[in-house]
């Protein structure tokens, strides 16, 4: 074991920014984008999008100036800690690290199904035995084995879309394939908005998902080389991302595909076959474009079980400095891991693996419970942001004096906490119109579940939020 106990910052400035950039390419973007148009339409799809992205964005450039100023492993829970409230960083913490290692089960899940494409003979669960066990193989060597691992299966997503986006565009315009598509789908029956309101408000939960796990920006703070010049440049970048690969998608997916086409939705099912970038590909001329996209798809998922180990074990191991957690979590290996919080991780991981051969009713409340998870942890960051800015001026500092400051403030992390409030509240609407205890519970069961991590907390240590002018605002020594 290291003698201090300390991760590492071997992650390098390409590492953050390529872990940045494919964080939020995955199967939202692959599978589910056209389920969004199918059910807003075009210009609803759109408008879904540009929301969540501008959320996202204040999000990250809130998390940005957090992170800057203080690069810690434990990233927005020990910012919850440290300004808000002790209990709400203990709580944000263990469900942050609790639900990423349940995500880790889906992913390796959905991966041998997506292997099973190819080799549909073969048992399911040994493809997610050995698809965990690489995972944890490459964390448990050295954080830049994982910074690697990244960097090179984001290029592949990313490489991916603007292929997809140039071929798209050229089909629409009609250099490509046939007489140019135009924006004619785009007026297609109900097109532009389908639904109205309602249907936009509907969708958010969908866009809003495609973009989970860009909060991994933070958490590899604590391991960066020079935080202070990684962090902001995959903040700024972030606008520029989402400009790109989503809202571009969309924009191509909804001129090329009808909404009224059964492919959008079937997609969103796991049908490789009928995915939009599938389809799109297709009609290009690529004979093996579906299993093209099942490699692609398939790299996505590898990468969101590996981040989601790493974003896990980093969680754990804070908790554990922070003494939320038994000490053993904070000890480090030689090479800076946090050896005994990944075996935790991937053991949970296993087990919730196991729920889903062994106890489908189990595993489906455990799938449910980390579904809110990425939107509780963002306004944890909402919150944290506008805590520390307001007592960084009130213990009379000047925004000068930090290394990157955020756009906007109040107003950008006030925008990113009512969206975030009002997906929450959307997720299951039709739930609480028929009065459906089950699926009330079902869809809604992480807040509980935080709340009982924070009120039996507060009530243990007696804890208070924290005075503005007691808060510990002091950068990284």
């Amino acid at each position: 074991m290291a003698k201090n106990n300390q991760v590492q910052r071997k992650l390098k400035t390409r590492h953050v920014t390529m872990i940045a950039l494919g964080g939020c390419i995955g199967t939202g973007l692959f599978m589910t984008s056209g389920s969004i148009i199918a059910k807003a339409g075009p210009g609803g799809g759109l408008v879904a999008y540009i929301a969540m992205g501008l959320m996202v964005y204040f999000l990250m450039t809130s998390l940005g100036e957090l992170a800057t100023n203080l690069p810690i492993s434990g990233s927005f829970a020990a910012y919850n800690a440290r300004y808000v409230d002790p209990a709400l960083g203990f709580a944000m913490g263990w469900n942050y690290w609790f639900n990423w290692a349940i995500t880790v089960a889906i992913d390796i899940s959905t991966a041998a199904l997506l292997i099973q494409y190819w080799l549909p003979q073969t048992p399911g669960w040994i493809w997610s035995l050995i698809i965990l066990i690489l995972i944890f193989t490459i964390n448990a060597f050295s954080v830049s084995a994982f910074g690697e691992t990244e960097y090179w299966l984001s290029i592949i997503k990313v490489v991916t879309v603007i292929i997809f986006l140039i071929i798209g565009l050229a089909m629409i315009v009609g250099i490509l394939n046939g007489p140019a598509v135009g924006l004619r789908n785009f007026t297609y029956k109900k097109a532009p908005f389908v639904g109205g309101i309602p249907a936009i408000i509907n969708v958010f939960l969908i866009a809003g998902f495609s973009f989970q796990g860009t909060e991994l920006i933070g958490v590899t703070a604590g391991e960066s080389e020079n935080p202070e010049k990684a962090v902001p440049k995959a903040i700024n970048d972030v606008f520029w991302r989402i400009l790109l690969f989503y809202i571009l998608s969309i924009f191509v997916i909804a001129a090329l595909i009808p909404y009224t086409s059964p492919n959008l939705l079937r997609a969103a099912n796991g049908n490789i076959a009928v995915s939009p970038f599938t389809l799109v590909f297709k009609r290009a001329g690529l004979a093996f474009a579906a299993s093209l996209m099942n490699a692609v798809v398939l790299t996505a998922v590898l990468s969101s079980a590996n981040s989601g180990a790493y974003a896990s074990t980093r969680m754990l191991y804070s908790l554990a400095q922070d003494h939320y957690a038994p000490r053993i979590f904070g000890q480090t290996t030689r090479h800076g891991i946090p050896f005994a919080a990944l075996l935790a991780t991937i053991l949970v991981s296993l087990a919730t693996f196991a729920t889903s051969i062994f106890g489908q009713k189990i595993y489906m409340w455990l799938v449910a419970a980390s579904g809110l998870t990425g939107f509780i942890a963002w306004i944890g960051i909402a919150l944290s942001h506008f805590r520390f800015r307001r007592a960084f001026i009130k213990q009379g500092h000047q925004i000068s004096e930090l290394k990157y400051h955020a756009k906007l403030f109040p107003l950008g992390p006030i925008i990113a906490l009512i969206l975030c409030l009002v997906v929450i509240g959307g997720q299951n609407i039709d739930a609480f119109i028929h009065w459906d205890w089950q699926q009330i519970g079902v869809t809604y069961i992480g807040i509980p579940l935080v709340l009982i991590l924070y009120l039996g907390y507060k009530w243990k240590h007696h804890t208070k939020i924290i005075p503005l002018e007691e808060v510990d605002v002091s950068p990284e020594r």
